[in-house]
Order: structure tokens, then sequence, then C-alpha cells
């Protein structure tokens, strides 16, 4: 059960496709417990948590691109009382991984309840409820565009390492050729999961290409890739044009903000912002 790596840096794509509706997690919660925790990156504020499985002897059988529910029930201090607080994760491990499976989780301390309890206050031994409803199943791999480019900020990162797995790993069976990603923070030590993409950029050179924007890092540093923000001359220098038609996808996946300003509410289908005008599709673009 532990023969899969924590480290993120010497963690492979792994392609492990299932479909939809036979998740180990069904619609009605199931507690399981957490088994290990290790920090990574940089800032001291991102976790590598793995779970253990209802069933230790399979794997955890989730469809690419899907998530699943966690719940806790924690105490809301503007309330005064104890409520269920429930979030979607994203796991980065494949479906390879049998007995447990990993979320990388960054921990925004007070003004995050549900990300403080599971990377701080969680105990080794202690359980999390966990669900998958058919809402959960996103786009499915294997992907039939040759060329998908992806836009994430945040902890939408992690959905994107899903759709990586599927894309390179050995075996896939996507139609993908070209895959580029860019990748919104504010701060260098905010990057979360970089040891794997880029330990992934160097295994698939020529296939797969990951750039880090960042808003915010102080000048001086030893940073040297993209600042500022994701924006159209971004859009237009790493990822792939719409003139590619059907051949084109565009994933999105970060805050709300980011979904305003490149390609509309996730709500809606049409795409507007800085996509929109760039000539993207609906049919170009996904919104996770």
């Amino acid at each position: 059960m532990t023969d899969y790596p924590m480290i993120l840096s010497e963690r492979p794509a792994v392609c492990s496709l299932v479909p939809p509706g036979v998740c180990q997690f069904t619609p009605t919660f199931q507690s399981v417990p957490l088994l290990e925790r290790i920090p990574c990156g940089a800032g001291g504020t991102s976790f590598v948590l793995r779970f253990a499985l209802p069933d230790a002897t399979k794997a955890m059988d989730l469809s690419t691109c899907a998530c699943v529910l966690a719940k806790a029930e924690l105490m809301d201090d503007t309330k005064g009382e104890v409520v269920d607080v429930i979030r979607p994760y994203t796991p980065i491990s494949a479906n390879n991984q049998v007995g447990c499976f990993d979320l990388l989780i960054k921990d925004y301390g007070e003004g995050g309840y549900m990300s403080k309890y599971l990377c701080e206050d969680l105990p080794i031994g202690g359980t999390v409820d966990f669900k998958h409803i058919d809402f959960n199943v996103k786009i499915q791999a294997p992907f039939k565009h040759k060329k998908i480019g992806i836009i994430a900020g945040g902890t939408g990162i992690t959905p994107m390492m899903q759709a990586l797995h599927a894309i390179l790993g050995e075996g896939s069976e996507s139609a993908t050729e070209e895959v580029s990603f860019l990748y919104g923070s504010r701060e260098s030590d905010d990057i979360l999961g970089g040891e794997m993409l880029q330990a992934w950029a160097e295994a698939h050179k020529g296939k797969f290409t990951h750039v880090d924007v960042l808003s915010n890092e102080p000048e001086g540093s030893e940073y040297e890739g993209e600042r500022g923000f994701i924006d159209k001359a971004k859009i237009e220098k790493y990822l792939p044009a719409a003139s590619g038609g059907d051949d084109v996808m565009i994933f999105v996946c970060g805050p709300p903000i980011m979904y305003k300003i490149l390609c509309g509410p996730r709500d809606q289908k049409e795409i507007t912002g800085v996509l929109g005008a760039m000539g993207y599709t609906s049919s170009q673009v996904f919104k996770f």
C-alpha cells in the first residue's frame, strides 16, 4: 500500500483509467483514516495526505477527470456551534494505487476551515468522511484533442494533475501530442506541486511544458520565470491558438475571479473574457 512514493518529485505520471460509476466512494459518506502526512513545497504550507480506502484490497477507481467530497465536523466561531464543512478534492494519485489515495492540500490557516483541519489538526489515524457523486464527474479521458492548453490558479492545479496523469502516463490512449500549462500563483512559496510538474516536464520534453506565472513575487528574488498575471500575451505565447479548431482544447480551473477574467463564470457555457475575445469557442474551453 505504501509502494507509491509520497514525495512529489518521485511520483511518475500514471495512466490508469476507469469509467465513471465504479469508484469505491459512493453517494453516501464513508469514514476513512489518515495514514500519513508530509510537507511539500518551499513555503511550508502545503502537504501530501495519504488516506486509507474503504476496501484496502482495491484501488480507488475514480474516473478521470473527477473529484470526491470531504466532510468534517468543525467549530464555526461565528455561529458558536459545530457545523458540517464539505469541500471538493481531486486526488493526485492514480488508480494503480491500491488501498489508499493521496491529496495535495494547501493550508490556508484560520482562513480555511477544512484545509487547516486536514493539514494541522487531524491526527494520524483520525478519520474524515468522503463520498463521490455524479456531479463530481467532469470531462473524461482519454482526450481526443491533439493540443491541450491548461490554465490553473491556486488549488485548481490538482484536477489538472489528474488530467496530466492520463495524458503523460505510459500507455495513454489520449490523442494529445502537446500539452502546455500556465499556472498562476502569488509568490514562489505559494506554488503547489511544483516539484512534480517540473519532474514531469523534464521526463516528457517535447510534449509537456509547464510555466509558472507569479503576480506578487518580490523583486530581486531568484525566480526567473513569468511575472504578472495570466493574460492574452502569455496565452498567445504558450497555449495552442483557437485557429486549431477541434484539435485544440483549453482547460481552466481556479478561483472565481480567474474564470470571470479569462473565460466567464464556471456555470456559464458561453466563453467570454480574454479567451472569448481571442476567438476560443465553448467547444474549445472546458471550465472545471
